[in-house]
């Protein structure tokens, strides 16, 4: 951080929130790191020293805030606009991969030696896997601590700690109280095993479109809009769960979670979080788009508008191929159809919730008279599901970008529309971009922006690396992208 600290000295001079994750001050007089917006009298310039990530701080003696709770803080908008080793790193630790294989395991995923994989992020990021897996623990156990009446043993393993000593001494050095201590200072809200937490993000947030476009989409049985909140299914390294997520008028989520192995904890979290695009910085996003004279008025209308994503890229990409040449609405019922048939059953008391989307490697081999839709040419959905079920395609969070895209049009009868449709929603690429489908090109006549696909192309260039953002603007015109939220249900669960 030595190249920017002049610029991070007056983002913390000046209290300014649009930095929180994107670095951490630390105050060499008191031991403790904060976020830029902390809301203490900064320190005088000489006391500081930044850090790219918590774990860095705290691997260097610093103990997290208790007024500003900087491991709290959004994530860095960085690691999901990129798709080199550290971003891809970074995304699969926080998916909880080191606490279930190791190092070794995050490296063999990876494609790298594990001394390669140490030293890139040691150098980018200031803390090697083993210190942000720890890191990440530690704000997991905070969170169950501050939010269930669970015994403190039941905690420390279920936030990923290896026995209780462990557990003890990284819950007092990073927060310089014990977990007793902690549990004191609040009240747990927990209610028959359902967990109650916040989902901070960057100002602004388009909530009614990005939530209007989950609700629209929703497969019934797997998703719902039920009382203003956003609900569906989980299927988890660990086992499964049911989330709530409801947006509120305060800088963060409502999220409540039930699971049924608390271990997954972190890896529901952190998916809830990919799903809503949470980590984003809309306004870097908003000062490109807004540039253009064309999509500037939609910018202003609609500031912070996400990128809705998935929290299972191989669910995300089959339901891809499901509406592919075919309406959303027709795409739904297809999805519903293949659940029913399909998915695991759930239990969701008081809700609408009853089955867990297939895995592939339960969709291979389906006779003639499952419930699919008409095959596409050449086989696409038995070959994609087999593609999926043996690793032979990879859609997940911790995928090459380059490497998905090639391997998913490889498959015949997968269009490039459909191609780039998992890479902006299951890969996450921020610059996935098409110019297919009737809502785009309705969209760029009423703006008046270039109807052919070429010249689309050439004039979206300049909306470069936001290209999918922009997407989501010209997508809005559509009818079928966006759900009433102001119901009790919007109609389609």
């Amino acid at each position: 951080m030595h190249e920017y600290t002049e610029r991070c000295i007056r983002a913390v001079q000046s209290k300014d929130a649009r930095f929180d994750g994107w670095f951490f001050v630390a105050v060499l007089t008191t031991k403790i790191y904060c976020r830029p917006s902390c809301p203490v009298s900064p320190p005088k310039p000489q006391n500081m020293r930044f850090y790219s990530s918590a774990a860095a701080a705290q691997q260097a003696g610093f103990r997290a805030c208790k007024r500003c709770r900087p491991d709290a803080a959004p994530g860095s908008p960085e690691w999901n606009e990129r798709a080199d080793l550290v971003a891809r790193a970074i995304r699969l630790i926080k998916d909880g991969v080191v606490d279930r294989e190791g190092v070794p395991g995050l490296a063999a995923y990876l494609g790298y030696s594990t001394r390669q994989v140490e030293r890139q992020l040691r150098a980018e990021v200031g803390a090697g896997p083993l210190a942000l897996a720890r890191a990440q623990r530690a704000q997991a156990a905070r969170l169950l601590i501050e939010t269930s009446t669970l015994p403190m043993a039941e905690v420390a393993f279920a936030s990923g700690f290896s026995s209780i000593r462990s557990f003890n001494d990284t819950v007092q050095a990073v927060f310089a109280l014990s977990p007793t201590e902690l549990r004191r200072r609040t009240r747990p809200t927990d209610v028959a095993g359902t967990l109650t937490l916040r989902l901070p993000f960057r100002a602004p947030l388009c909530a009614d479109s990005l939530f209007g476009r989950l609700a629209a989409a929703a497969v019934p049985g797997v998703e719902e809009w039920r009382s203003g909140a956003y609900r569906r299914t989980l299927r988890l390294p660990r086992g499964h769960g049911i989330v709530e997520l409801r947006p509120t008028a305060s800088a963060f989520v409502e999220c409540r979670l039930t699971l049924s192995d608390l271990r997954d904890l972190t890896a529901a979290i952190n998916r809830c979080r990919w799903m809503l695009d949470l980590d984003a910085d809309p306004a870097a996003v908003d000062e490109l788009l807004g540039e253009d004279p064309l999509l500037a008025p939609l910018v202003r209308k609609n500031p912070g508008r996400r990128v809705p994503r998935t929290v299972d890229g191989e669910e995300y990409a089959i339901r891809a191929l499901l509406g592919q040449h075919v309406s959303a609405a027709t795409a739904r019922d297809r999805a519903a159809r293949l659940a029913a048939v399909h998915g695991l059953p759930v239990t969701d008391p008081g809700g609408g919730l009853s089955r867990l989307f297939p895995a592939p490697a339960e969709l291979v081999g389906l006779g003639p008279a499952a419930s699919v839709p008409p095959d596409r040419p050449h086989g696409a959905f038995p070959r994609l599901v087999e593609a999926l079920a043996d690793g032979t395609v990879d859609v997940s969070r911790g995928s090459d970008w380059l490497r998905a895209r090639a391997q998913l049009t490889a498959i015949p009868g997968i269009e490039p529309e459909t191609v780039e449709v998992v890479a902006m929603g299951a890969l996450g690429d921020p610059d996935a971009f098409t110019t297919g489908g009737p809502g785009v090109r309705t969209a760029a006549v009423e703006l008046g922006l270039p109807a052919t696909p070429a010249a689309l192309a050439r004039h979206a260039a300049a909306w470069r690396p936001w290209r999918a953002y922009a997407l989501q603007h010209l997508w809005a015109t559509d009818s079928l992208a966006a759900a009433p939220l102001d119901q009790e249900c919007c109609g389609v669960c």
